[in-house]
């Protein structure tokens, strides 16, 4: 058995990771689905997936200044097409997925875990995340 749904947020800058745990959660709990996995697929080029600590926002800036300075803005072929060559190479490091057990009907998180979004060329009005729950 699986259930799908999808998860549609906005961004408000140009480069952030937006917690979508309490979504995940939500979507895991409506399935009924005592144990499996889910899996998270952000659809779009410029925008990934990542698992990452939330007890308080360093983290999350540590990330993306990190990404900044190993893939700056400005400096790429793609540039010339639509300026955000920097964007796809981040989103593509990062990747677009994340697969996590479920365990008793909970995410298999740790206690410092939660899921982000990462968005590398917002702010976009709709960003959506396909989010697959399936039995084991």
């Amino acid at each position: 058995m699986k259930m799908r749904d999808v998860i549609t947020i906005s961004t408000d800058k140009r480069e952030t990771l937006v917690d979508i745990t309490e979504q995940v959660k939500r979507i895991v709990k409506s399935s009924d689905i005592r144990d499996g996995i889910v899996t998270l697929y952000a659809q779009g080029a410029t925008a990934a997936i990542m698992i990452q600590e939330n007890w308080d926002e360093s983290v999350q800036t540590d990330v993306v200044n990190f990404l900044r300075k190993i893939i700056p803005q400005g400096v790429w072929l793609h540039d010339e097409q639509d300026g955000n060559g920097d964007a796809h190479l981040k989103a593509g490091l990062v990747g677009p997925s994340e697969t996590i057990p479920v365990i008793d009907g909970q995410l298999g998180l740790s206690t410092w875990q939660n899921i982000f979004l990462c968005e590398f060329d917002g702010p976009r009005s709709q960003r959506h995340i396909v989010c697959t729950v399936i039995r084991d």
